[in-house]
């Protein structure tokens, strides 16, 4: 069984998010499975401002979603403590986020035995466009 993690702030949902769970699971494989880590406030706050949505909310979301298998919280806005307890054989990443970022996820991956397969980044779908989207048309 093939053990796909991804991780989100997901304050709003929208088409990016859905499609890279699509892949993900698609990746895992119909015996597989989509492990979702959803970021605390206290993560998100790491690099961004504090999500409109609780955490419980978020959560919640998560699990609504057909692709995903098991929602996790993600303690730190990093997947690494959270891929060194789970041990996947996948961690998706985004292009959005940095080389170093990316490469620090490369060796962990690799130390487990796993990899790490690079989603592009969609700006239009981005939750921090949205919002500001919605605030200036107000």
């Amino acid at each position: 069984m093939k053990i796909v993690y991804s991780y989100y702030v997901l304050d709003i949902v929208h088409k990016g998010h859905l499609v890279m769970m699509k892949n993900a699971k698609a990746i895992a494989g119909p015996d597989g499975k989509l492990i979702v880590g959803i970021l605390t406030d206290e993560a998100v706050m790491e690099k961004k401002a504090k999500p409109i949505l609780s955490f419980e909310e978020r959560l919640d979301l998560a699990k609504a979603i057909k692709f995903v298998d098991v929602v996790v919280a993600q303690e730190t806005y990093s997947p690494l403590p959270n891929v060194k307890d789970i041990r996947p054989d996948i961690l998706m990443e985004s292009s959005s986020h940095t080389p170093e970022a990316i490469e620090d996820a490369r060796e962990v991956m690799a130390g487990i035995g796993g990899r790490v397969i690079v989603i592009p980044y969609f700006p239009p779908q981005s939750s921090t466009g949205i919002k500001e989207r919605v605030k200036n048309q107000h």
